[in-house]
């Protein structure tokens, strides 16, 4: 164990990034064992930290990142050199498009050494530079401290996002001095004349709609958004971590009517994302469009926007309730989007009843609502399958929806479901994959059973890459590496694993099925054999 004095340490490299991790709030780490990162799990071993080993980086990755959008603070993954490093790419590269607070700690072969081809040697900074806010070689062991504690301020910095930190050999292993200290990071002022336009815009316009990102809920602003939602009377949209800020009761919380709220109205009020594919490249048509952003970097650059307030989002937000100018009454037009929304709403239920002889993603999600609780963590990980769940899952808390983000990015399921289980230890918590995603991280059901994580993973098993063999055979008329094994038992690779599952191929099998599985206490697997003719009516522009 580290000797300290206040804020003063001493010990082995490894204690040193231990005790600056502590500083900052770090309760855990999510790691696959490698030598060069030896002095981390001592130190960890030596203090009783709680350390959280799996099958692929990529996974420890993930579930840090989980940890960091579901609590608001650092996630630390322990990597060792070389292809350690490089297998967590996918998973740094997630957090950046994710803005999530990561640190990866990265083993790294000797300094005093290199160019001689010690084991694992590689630059990583030039690979993982594109992909984080900050990357850096600790080249003395009394740096690691300090070099901890700024990549963490770079990570929780707005617009926030992913560090990266190398510990070549020698230095992590040799000891020294240096001071544990909390990270400092300031709060962004936004210019309050924009905010007063923006405030003005909304209150003017006649059928004015927000539209929530993940930045809301990574900013803590989901209840300034309530409030300015509700002084404004504005109906309100999400996606991301957005959904649940506004509890799907709630009279301004709208998910089903998107369309014809965005053909009708004449001013876009969009925070906390950007204006990407999922929400048509900014382009709203007539529209008006407010891009209220944590950071001036996130500021479109591709479309003219009439106003951009840049900073604490809490900030503006609440400015943007505080407006005390005239306003326009908006009752109208929320009763308008309303009609629309209850319109799908009963399309949907009629959906979710589907009997069919091979099951419906629909009816899946039918019974899933049944029995998922309020405060349940949902883990979306996969193509058709999960576009289902965005569309009839509706969750009704913020922080309870992980998706993979913009990024797309499959195999996020299994770190992420880790990740959900050590923040809360007694949620629901259900990944929901197609049979494609189930390949890239299944194994890692062996690290929740071995370490004692149960989670609930519905899977939606068409035998096909269903995202992409649809839209081939419509393009080509026929469609190649898009199939995979029809029926396939990926319940019994999770009993292999250690943990329970079955497969449904009767949607009226389906209740009982998942109540089995959440009442396992193990990882437990519902293998759903779904209809492969069934594609998710795609309208999103991806390029």
């Amino acid at each position: 164990m580290a000797e300290t004095s206040d804020s003063a340490v001493s010990g082995h490299g490894g204690q040193l990034a231990l005790a600056a991790l502590r500083a900052a709030g770090v309760r855990e780490l999510f790691t696959l064992s490698g030598g060069h990162v030896f002095p981390v799990y001592d130190a960890a071993h030596q203090d009783g930290f709680p350390l959280y080993d799996v099958r692929h980086e990529q996974t420890a990755v993930f579930a840090a990142e989980a940890v960091a959008k579901l609590q608001r603070r650092p996630g630390v993954a322990v990597l060792t050199a070389g292809p350690g490093v490089t297998n967590g790419v996918s998973g740094l590269t997630s957090a950046f498009f994710n803005a999530a607070p990561v640190l990866v700690l990265g083993g790294r072969a000797p300094q005093f050494r290199w160019g001689s081809g010690s084991l694992q040697e590689i630059d990583h900074l030039p690979i993982v530079a594109p992909v984080t806010k900050h990357a850096a070689t600790v080249t003395s062991t009394d740096d690691i401290t300090a070099a901890v504690t700024t990549a963490l301020e770079h990570a929780l910095t707005p617009h926030r996002g992913p560090s990266f930190l190398d510990l070549p050999l020698e230095v992590v292993f040799s000891t020294g001095d240096g001071k544990a200290v909390a990270p400092q990071v300031g709060v962004l002022e936004p210019d309050p004349d924009l905010v007063e336009q923006a405030a003005r815009l909304i209150a003017a316009a006649q059928r004015p709609v927000f539209i929530a990102g993940s930045d809301v809920y990574g900013g803590d602003a989901t209840e300034a958004l309530r409030a300015a939602a509700e002084a404004l009377t504005v109906p309100v949209f999400a996606n991301g971590m957005g959904r649940g800020s506004l509890p799907p009761s709630h009279p301004l919380a709208f998910a089903k009517s998107r369309r014809k709220a965005l053909d009708g109205a004449d001013v876009v009020v969009v925070v906390g994302t950007p204006l990407d594919f999922r929400l048509g490249f900014g382009d709203f048509g007539a529209a008006q469009v407010v891009h209220i952003v944590d950071a001036p970097s996130q500021r479109a650059g591709h479309v003219t926007v009439a106003v951009s307030p840049a900073g604490d989002l809490r900030t503006i937000l609440t400015g943007l309730a505080a407006y005390a100018g005239e306003r326009v009454d908006h009752g109208d037009w929320v009763a308008v989007l309303r009609a629309a929304e209850q319109a799908q709403v009963a399309k949907h239920e009629l959906e979710m009843q589907a009997d069919t002889e091979l099951i419906k993603p629909a009816r899946v999600y039918g019974e899933l609502r049944k029995v998922l609780a309020a405060d349940a963590v949902t883990i979306g990980d996969g193509g058709d399958f999960v576009s289902y769940a965005g569309r009839y899952l509706e969750p009704s808390v913020p922080g309870s929806w992980l998706d993979p983000g913009p990024y797309g990015c499959l195999g996020t399921g299994m770190g992420y479901a880790m990740g959900a289980r050590v923040t809360y230890p007694d949620r629901q918590i259900c990944v929901l994959m197609g049979d494609g995603a189930a390949g890239f991280s299944l194994m890692d059901v062996e690290s929740l059973v071995r370490q004692k994580l149960p989670v609930v993973m519905v899977v939606g098993n068409n035998g096909i890459w269903g995202l992409e063999k649809h839209p081939m055979r419509a393009m080509y008329g026929y469609d190649v590496a898009a199939d995979l094994q029809p029926g396939l038992r990926y319940d019994e690779v999770v009993k292999a694993l250690g943990g329970g599952g079955e497969t449904v191929a009767k949607a009226a099998d389906l209740p009982a099925a998942l109540s089995r599985a959440f009442s396992a206490g193990v990882p437990y697997l519902v293998n759903v054999i779904t209809d492969p003719d069934d594609a998710y009516p795609r309208s999103a522009n991806l390029a």
